[in-house]
């Protein structure tokens, strides 16, 4: 990973701050818990550049969309899919259709397009969605305190798509 973390510095991610310190080191820890819990590269890389095109819970970029296939050269194109799909997620849409169905509906906010995610993007999207939240919480108390109850309820929801590992890390963390 160390050849892709550096690319993601030369790609500027270290000047960036996010909720509890720069993004760079951030992205670095949530990888490190895909890891911790058995996740396959692929998932990690995207775990690294997760929020490299913006989300829309942090809506600062590295990168715009139209450099998609450097991404996905550094990173290999299915990890690429994954940051793509977790950083179009809208997620008031999408967080609201998890747990109403096996099937969860998607939305992308960059192209206003609504489709069903297959199950194994559903695994993806969720996993790494998991981690980055409880890498805020391991991170910073008081983010723990504010989000921590209502991101418990919400991965309740996560629970048929998550591993093992992550279900048992959002109870430890989060209660």
């Amino acid at each position: 990973m160390n050849s892709k973390f550096n690319a993601l510095q030369e790609l500027g991610a270290g000047e960036f701050e996010h909720l509890n310190g720069p993004l760079l080191k951030h992205l670095n820890a949530t990888a490190e818990l895909l890891k911790q819990w058995g996740a396959n590269q692929t998932l990690c890389d995207a775990g690294l550049y997760h929020a490299a095109y913006g989300t829309a819970g942090f809506d600062t970029h590295i990168v715009s969309l139209n450099r998609r296939k450097e991404i996905a050269n550094i990173i290999g194109a299915e990890a690429e899919a994954i940051v793509y799909l977790y950083c179009s997620c809208d997620r008031d849409f999408v967080f609201s259709q998890i747990g109403l169905s096996p099937i969860i509906r998607f939305k992308d906010r960059f192209v206003d397009e609504v489709f069903d995610l297959t199950p194994e993007q559903a695994k993806q999207f969720c996993e790494l969605t998991v981690a980055n939240e409880l890498e805020l919480a391991i991170s910073s108390k008081e983010f723990l305190n504010t989000h921590g109850k209502g991101l418990l309820n919400l991965f309740a929801k996560f629970s048929p798509f998550i591993t093992d590992d992550a279900n048992n890390s959002i109870f430890t963390i989060l209660g």
